[in-house]
């Protein structure tokens, strides 16, 4: 199966293994993976400040980008869930309409490929140690993504998967909320790693980097020993 692949800017710029891993599970999964190099923003930061018609002109290019009718997967349950929630709205009295709502049936986030379409969850991954997962807002309330990484991370071999208390709260990225409102988001962060903490959990694994770029830097700057995982990370282990 050919698919095409959209990476987030941020893990682009900041965690390209993600990336990376997210094809090396892919192709052993069996698909032919295509890279666009001319992609660049799914338009989502532009549209959360405001700035409406400077992200439609950025989702005009995403729609560009990602012509045809190949399957396109993300590692990002929040960039999935804007171009199929948003764009609509977005688009909803545009000649683009047609085909926003043909993209948005195309697109999916990593881990609801693999179970939903591929219809596989065990890659033989190896991973020792205990884990909790944080369920991203994007993935839990937009993408409706709840149980897929969780049969996922049941497969990988030595991985203790242990659920932590209100999983289902906001880690406080909020993406510009937590520059708008950085006390608030701080206190968020220290609650959910906490309550991570609290499971004796050595990996706090999610879908989405950017709500585990926003937990890392309080664990980094906190000094403590949890370690953050993207699920593509985990799935790309030990072979």
């Amino acid at each position: 199966m050919k698919v095409q692949i959209f990476i987030p800017c941020f893990i682009d710029q900041l965690y390209p293994e993600t990336a990376f891993n997210m094809v090396k599970v892919l192709e052993k999964a069996g698909c032919t993976v295509v890279y666009n190099t001319a992609q660049t923003c799914c338009g989502q930061p532009a549209f959360n400040a405001g700035f409406r018609d400077e992200s439609r002109e950025v989702c005009v290019k995403f729609l560009e980008d990602f012509s045809g009718n190949d399957y396109i997967v993300s590692p990002s349950a929040s960039c999935t869930g804007f171009v199929r929630n948003y764009y609509p709205t977005l688009f909803q009295d545009s000649a683009h309409l047609k085909q926003v709502k043909q993209t948005g049936k195309r697109i999916y986030e990593f881990s609801d490929f693999l179970v939903n379409v591929l219809k596989i969850d065990d890659f033989q991954s190896v991973l020792w140690g205990k884990a909790t997962y944080h369920d991203s807002c994007a993935a839990l309330r937009e993408c409706r993504i709840k149980e897929e990484p969780r049969r996922l991370l049941s497969k990988v071999k030595g991985l203790e998967l242990i659920e932590m208390k209100d999983v289902e709260t906001c880690c406080g990225f909020g993406g510009t909320f937590a520059v708008k409102f950085e006390s608030i988001s701080l206190a968020m962060a220290d609650q959910k790693v906490h309550h991570a903490l609290d499971t004796g959990a050595d990996f706090m694994i999610s879908t989405d980097m950017s709500c585990l770029m926003h937990l890392d830097g309080y664990i980094r700057h906190k000094e403590l020993p949890i370690k953050t995982m993207h699920i593509a990370d985990v799935l790309a282990s030990g072979w």
